[in-house]
């Protein structure tokens, strides 16, 4: 999540990363204006456009940063705001503008996007990229050091949104862990713009001390001026505190971290690796001329004779992750390689381990040729009828003996999850718990995943689509829950206490579920009276929803005769979508940038996928149509990141 560091004046005693030196100009110390009371529900009156303010993501200054949502679209924002009061004064008013001016040009993948700025009476609101992994000063916090290839990777991002920076002629003036920003996919994006400056000729150079002091170099302490110079030395302070836990010049006194600067005076401990060691001391040089320019930092051994990992795992948040597990196929060619410069007893093992990997191959191609050649329509009437065999699971080979029929029992036991410890997906879903019904779903995504054709696009197939889904939700979970409206025009609320309230179609019937799948029903005008608020909270969200939220697609409503009771488990957001999931195993999954929507549901004995588009069409195919026929690349990245938000919930 976002954090402002702090913007404190520096005081005596032990450096910490978050202190600050600031122009004389701005260190007036401000009555504190925490205790006012400030509106949950915040309105630009620009756009019309309403907010709900959460969480205090941090604090600066003279701004505290919060958790905002977009009560029309549930897009989530971290939100500067910066009272009037605290900047009344002129020079102020325009600092705050040159931020603004600054940061709303900048558009890089490893840069916080701006989005939007507007004002009321009160303050001033700057919308910015929301980041739900917080920022780089929390992980090392919680992980004290991090490995090389981690370094490696989030150097690599910075160096690429710095580039940026200073080919725009920007210069960040406040590179530190706090101010690197970690997404949901745990991608780096630079942020907190409230210092940064146009680079001027030098002659011209800003010459005002200001910065994090166990960051600042020589030449700003001398007053010499800012040049790309002091960013790449601010970078290398930031590589020896994500190697070693702590910042190269912290000294429990100000004026001795100052005197370490000024002569580059720090130490080098044995644990660093060489490589390390020179990239280093090279952008600690005393001298900014001998500082490397930041394409050369990439092209340095440090990464050139190490790992640079592709992504990180969500694990290296708390924990260091395992970079040298390699997959099978892997492992089999490096032997191989091996095999070919060693002895006579070495090559025969490869060859022999080649002839086999060939077998497996053509059985697997075989395999699927024999999937591609079955008839869907066949598939779907015989996963109807038989009952689970005992068969290999789909994606390992099996012998000559395999027959169309086992091929289908295959797919039949992916797409009802029993892969597992279940004997069939039913009896996991009616278990009711979060776990099981987490688990279910969570293995027949993981199945359909690994077995999953590849095509250019989805089957055309015409299914009747006969299931609930989520038209309209609201995250109100700051004080009372999390809303929502199902295609029956059903109300629900999952209550932050745990607890689940449903309020029917007819407006006159209310389902409270205090544990899993225990219900009281009751009227909705003769509320118990132990359920009289949560009642008016529901009767508020179901408001709410219906006056100024549209529905999300083109799916029909099911008729109230046939559908189950159907009532939220769990819900997550990211920075990209929203996932919900239900006791009956209905997940669904809302991409908010271009509003397009994946559902998972069970029906007799059968998964289907419901694929809604930017154009607000649906399209529901069987997973065992999916399986044979594959999908796009497109859809299928949309998969996988639904498949991890239910992992990340599930851990």
């Amino acid at each position: 999540m976002n954090k402002l560091g702090s913007r404190q004046p520096v005081t005596r005693g032990k450096m910490c990363e978050h202190a600050h030196v600031r122009p004389a100009d701005l260190r007036k110390k401000k009555p504190d204006e925490s205790a006012q009371e400030m509106s949950r529900i915040v309105m630009d009156s620009g756009t019309g456009k309403c907010y709900c303010r959460g969480k205090v993501l941090g604090k600066g200054g003279f701004a505290k940063c919060y958790e905002f949502t977009d009560l029309a679209t549930g897009k989530m924002f971290a939100a500067k705001i910066i009272p009037h009061s605290r900047v009344s004064k002129p020079h102020q008013r325009e600092k705050i503008d040159r931020e603004i001016e600054l940061h709303r040009g900048l558009h890089h993948k490893h840069v916080v996007h701006f989005y939007h700025h507007f004002e009321d009476k009160d303050n001033i609101y700057i919308l910015l990229e929301y980041c739900s992994r917080r920022s780089l000063a929390h992980i090392l916090k919680a992980r004290k050091v991090l490995t090389e290839p981690e370094v490696r990777y989030y150097l690599r991002q910075i160096v690429s949104g710095l580039k940026y920076l200073h080919e725009q002629e920007i210069l960040h003036r406040d590179l530190k862990l706090g101010n690197f920003f970690i997404n949901e996919a745990v991608e780096l994006k630079i942020g907190d713009f409230g210092l940064a400056a146009k680079l001027e000729p030098i002659e011209s150079r800003r010459r005002t001390i200001c910065g994090t002091p166990n960051y600042l170099s020589p030449e700003v302490l001398n007053k010499q001026g800012h040049g790309c110079e002091s960013d790449v030395w601010a970078l290398g302070c930031v590589m020896y505190t994500m190697l070693l836990g702590r910042p190269p010049f912290e000294t429990t006194n100000l004026k001795e971290t100052y005197r370490c600067i000024r002569d580059a005076y720090y130490t080098m401990p044995s644990s660093l690796s060489p490589p390390a060691k020179n990239l280093i001391g090279s952008m600690l040089s005393k001298s900014p001329e001998d500082r490397p320019p930041l394409d050369s930092i990439l092209r340095h051994d440090f990464f050139s004779q190490g790992l640079t990992p592709e992504r990180l795992p969500s694990s290296c948040c708390h924990t260091a992750p395992d970079l040298h597990h390699t997959s099978p196929a892997k492992n089999f060619f490096r032997k191989a390689a091996a095999a070919l410069f060693g002895g006579k007893k070495d090559k025969a093992k490869y060859f022999e381990a080649l002839n086999k990997l060939t077998k497996e191959e053509e059985e697997i191609h075989r395999l699927r040729h024999e999937m591609r050649k079955t008839s869907i329509s066949s598939q779907n009437e015989d996963i109807k009828a038989l009952a689970p065999p005992t068969v290999k699971p789909a994606g390992v080979p099996v012998k000559d003996g395999t027959n169309k029929q086992q091929i289908r029992d295959t797919i039949r036991m992916i797409v009802r999850g029993t892969l597992g410890s279940c004997s069939s997906s039913s009896e996991c879903l009616e278990d009711g718990t979060m776990g099981s019904v987490a688990d279910t779903v969570a293995r027949v995504l993981r199945g359909c995943l690994e077995n999953m054709l590849e095509a250019d696009s989805i089957a055309k197939e015409s299914l009747y689509s006969s299931f609930q889904w989520v038209t309209k939700w609201v995250d109100y979970s700051n004080k009372y829950g999390f809303g929502y409206q199902l295609s029956d025009h059903t109300v629900g609320v999952l209550f932050n206490n745990g607890t689940h309230m449903s309020l029917l179609a007819d407006r006159k019937t209310v389902h409270y579920y205090a544990e899993l799948g225990q219900c009281t029903v009751f009227a909705t005008g003769e509320p118990p009276e132990q359920f009289v608020g949560q009642v008016t909270i529901l009767k508020y969200f179901a408001h709410y929803m219906e006056e100024n939220l549209m529905d999300g697609g083109d799916l029909p409503n099911i008729s109230d005769a046939c559908k189950p009771r159907l009532y939220l488990l769990q819900w997550l957001k990211s920075d990209r979508a929203l996932m919900m999931l239900f006791n009956d195993g209905t997940f669904q999954v809302n991409f908010y940038h271009d509003h397009t929507k994946i559902i998972l549901c069970s029906q007799a004995s059968e998964y289907l996928l419901t694929y809604i588009n930017e154009d607000r069409v649906s399209t529901t195919i069987s997973l065992s149509t999916l399986l044979v026929s594959g999908c796009s690349g497109d859809l299928r990245s949309r998969m996988e990141y639904a498949f991890n938000m239910l992992l990340q919930r599930c851990n």
